[in-house]
């Protein structure tokens, strides 16, 4: 998901809705936008790392979002690119393992890997997280999680493994369930095989899907979460009209928000919070 940015209110604080870590929707009266830490607050640490995670806390942000792939060795960490190179050393590091695909290197290879320093000198050495640690960070802080499960046609069985992981962790119980976790995915199947394995844990698409398969996503997907661009009147108005699996009104997540938009812009907008 590209990265993006909300315009800071006075004094240059964000104005940001945080209600109490639950899943809810903005609804007419709410004044701002419910906001999601994308890759964690990535404009103040290192995206997807557990600094990034303390950052929007520190912020009062009770939801962040991150990316889920698999090393070659099977184990889940969060990262964003399927390439290492961009927000680690591995160029460094391993110079001789050129495109540097996630898949293609073990955890223990990338636990050597520094994912700070490209953001600023104070984060040297922070670390690409496993699954297992970002979990354990997120509950330690009380926040919720909307995972998406990244590129999942190049890591067969993703889906069943990042259940697993997340039952280990106890994030399939009902607290965790009804109130501090999405799975979302720009592929449909991936998606649609989330919800086959574990029918109760929330689901959103990440996209902007024609008018025609929104019937048919609702009956897997809770969210439909588009850039923000892509959202019109006309669009959103279809989403909400459709309930999804769990019986609730579809709602909408946009990404990609303009840099230069305002609270006041975004709250416009027909949809329920932004991930930015």
């Amino acid at each position: 998901m590209a990265s993006s940015a909300l315009a800071s209110g006075p004094g240059g604080r964000q104005e940001l809705a945080t209600r109490g870590g639950s899943a809810v929707s903005l609804r007419a009266g709410h004044r701002t936008p419910f906001v999601i830490a994308h890759r964690g607050a990535s404009r103040y640490a290192p995206e997807n790392t557990l600094a990034a995670i303390d950052a929007a806390h520190r912020r009062g942000l009770v939801w962040v979002e991150n990316d889920v792939q698999r090393t070659r060795d099977g184990q889940l960490v969060v990262m964003h690119d399927t390439t290492l190179n961009r927000t680690t050393d591995a160029a460094r590091v391993f110079p001789h393992r050129a495109p540097w695909r996630v898949g293609d290197f073990t955890a223990a290879e990338i636990a050597r890997l520094d994912a700070g320093s490209w953001f600023g000198g104070r984060f040297a050495g922070e670390r690409v997280p496993t699954l297992a640690a970002y979990l354990r960070r997120l509950d330690r802080n009380r926040q919720g999680l909307l995972l998406e499960l990244k590129a999942p046609e190049r890591y067969p069985g993703i889906e069943a493994q990042t259940l697993r992981e997340l039952r280990a962790q106890g994030w399939l119980d009902g607290a965790h369930l009804s109130r501090r976790l999405v799975i979302q995915s720009f592929s449909v199947r991936c998606v649609r095989r989330v919800h086959s394995l574990a029918p109760q844990v929330r689901t959103g698409i990440l996209g902007h899907p024609p008018l025609s398969a929104l019937r048919s996503y609702a009956r897997f997907a809770d969210e439909i979460n588009p850039r923000m661009s892509q959202v019109d009147s006309r669009w959103a108005h279809a989403v909400h009209r459709l309930r999804g699996p769990h019986g609730r009104r579809l709602e909408i997540y946009a990404w990609d928000v303009a840099a230069d938009a305002g609270v006041q812009t975004v709250r416009t907008r027909p949809v329920e919070g932004v991930i930015d």
